[in-house]
């Protein structure tokens, strides 16, 4: 923890702009639109970070609205600030952020959020809230463990309910929260998800995407993907790598490796790119953390994962699946991704990957997964109007006379170089 810190300070101390003047102390003189509503955008982690740039662009072209933003403290701070835009102007040290007062606060993570000023519009960070809390977390002893994100450690402090807005992705959380913590009740708003509108979007543009990455026409693409902690498929890389290497044929397939960037932050760059080094020098891609996870997931023929959204995604993109993990003892039973582990084939260490592979394909449970797929999010194609829609509520501004609209997911850089096919990632 003692490094994280560390590294958290550091990355402030760059930061520190002539952003910092602008609380109301007369600096406003200094400032070309003196009377805009403040937003800050409160990032915690890279993955945080990430779903927060989806909905900046509704933002965008108001010079009513001034953006800035914040790293706050947390555990997984390193690599956060790959996640924000404003490297170069805008992003204030979070010292000075609990100093400010702000017309609207937006955020992905719950941590510190109660100290800043200003009503918060809180978001998931993923496909809806899978995990259960950890068993060593703050708990009363004998408490039953809550959702993530949707218990009262993360919605309530000192009694008071700390989201003016709870932006939520699908009817079903109001069910959740309904369990873990109905005082928030009155605050949530089902909004839908925007990596669901984007993939669905992304999907119309798979073989350029495909081509982007440096996949060959004819070519199969398996991606292995690992969320964070110690149940996730991560663990078992060192046994799957070798295999995927010497079992598929390397004309035939490619394989991605995609892993969360908690993983990243928590060990650091050069320790993952270490331990997948050798895996790297014979042919599989490291997707970098940086990198928008979405373009794999719409390019694969096959994505083998664990318990992390970007399984539970999968299903959107219509991309046959095999469990490699599954630490079902902490994942919420009532969530989709516990369906979709009941459907989903697991991975077998005592079979051939390409025999595997081929019964995902054959056995592929297209209505299960479209039904799965369904509970990502209940206003599908609406997440852009629906969220623009509250922030211009808690603003008090009238929305811009415009559509608000989700720019497509960019193409992405290749993973292989397609005249020779050496890893370039």
């Amino acid at each position: 923890m003692t490094g994280t810190t560390r590294g958290y300070h550091m990355n402030q101390s760059t930061t520190r702009t002539s952003a910092e003047t602008l609380p109301t102390t007369g600096a406003s003189q200094w400032l070309t639109l003196p009377h805009c509503k403040r937003v800050l955008v409160v990032v915690h982690t890279e993955v945080y970070g990430k779903r927060l740039h989806d909905i900046l662009p509704l933002l965008e072209s108001d010079l009513r609205i001034q953006v800035e933003f914040t790293i706050a403290p947390h555990a997984f701070n390193p690599g956060a600030v790959r996640s924000v835009p404003a490297r170069h102007g805008g992003l204030i040290p979070w010292e000075t952020a609990v100093r400010g007062r702000y017309d609207l606060v937006i955020a992905a993570g719950s941590q510190g959020l109660h100290l800043l000023d200003g009503p918060l519009l809180r978001l998931p960070h993923g496909a809806g809230h899978i995990k259960l809390t950890h068993p060593d977390d703050d708990r009363h002893p004998g408490a039953p463990r809550t959702v993530e994100g949707l218990g009262r450690r993360y919605l309530v402090r000192d009694g008071r309910v700390v989201p003016a807005a709870l932006a939520l992705a699908h009817h079903d959380d109001l069910d959740t929260l309904r369990r873990h913590c109905p005082e928030a009740l009155p605050v949530a708003e089902v909004v839908g998800d925007s990596s669901y509108d984007l993939l669905k979007a992304g999907l119309r543009r798979r073989p350029r995407i495909r081509a982007a990455l440096g996949l060959r026409r004819g070519q199969k693409l398996v991606v292995v993907s690992s969320t964070w902690g110690s149940g996730s498929s991560f663990n078992r890389l060192d046994a799957l790598l070798p295999r995927l290497l010497s079992e598929l044929d390397p004309a035939a397939f490619r394989v991605a490796v995609l892993i969360h960037p908690n993983v990243w932050s928590g060990h650091g760059d050069w320790q993952v790119r270490s331990w997948l080094s050798a895996a790297r020098g014979h042919g599989i891609a490291v997707v970098p953390p940086q990198a928008d996870w979405r373009a794999a997931v719409i390019a694969a023929d096959w994505l083998i994962g664990d318990h992390g959204s970007v399984t539970l995604y999968a299903t959107l993109a219509r991309v046959p699946i095999l469990l490699a993990r599954f630490p079902q003892e902490d994942i919420d039973p009532h969530s989709p991704i516990s369906e979709l582990a009941r459907v989903a084939p697991a991975l077998s260490a005592g079979h051939r990957l390409a025999e595997q592979l081929a019964y995902a394909r054959a056995t592929y449970p297209a209505d299960d997964y479209a039904r799965i797929a369904r509970h990502l999010s209940s206003e599908p194609g609406r997440f852009g109007r629906n969220l623009r829609k509250v922030m211009y509520r808690l603003l008090g501004l009238p929305e811009p006379a415009h559509p608000p609209v989700l720019p497509p997911l960019p193409l992405p850089a290749p993973l292989w170089e397609t005249a020779h096919g050496e890893v370039s990632a």
